[in-house]
């Protein structure tokens, strides 16, 4: 007979490591909608060109859309700090994260 076995931890941080803690978590919710944004704009993008093209109306430029891409999206990320600077006192993995959380959301998404 196997007996599983499990640990209990329960971290009691400091007022300053509460405040960080709660600013990681803002500056994550950030990055996440920032770039969800950008997807959602180049979708509609996409529809409306979509929807040109059934028409049969000229369209105006060569547009290629293209899928979210993490990893462009992640080099982006030190870009959006110089626009952002509340983004440096979050930790750079924890945006990192956030960026992969949104890749990872819409490859579900479109994968069905």
């Amino acid at each position: 007979m196997k007996a599983k076995k499990a640990f209990r931890f329960r971290i009691y941080p400091n007022t300053s490591q509460i405040t960080l803690i709660h600013k990681t978590i803002g500056c994550a919710r950030f990055v996440y909608n920032y770039f969800t944004g950008k997807q959602k704009e180049k979708d509609n993008y996409w529809y409306t060109v979509n929807e040109m093209v059934q028409n049969e109306q000229p369209l105006q430029n060569n547009w290629k859309g293209g899928f979210f891409q993490k990893n462009a999206s992640i080099k982006a990320i030190p870009e959006l700090k110089k626009h952002y600077p509340f983004l440096k006192e979050a930790d750079s993995i924890a945006l990192q994260k956030a960026v992969e959380t949104v890749h990872d959301s819409y490859t579900r998404y479109y994968r069905k």
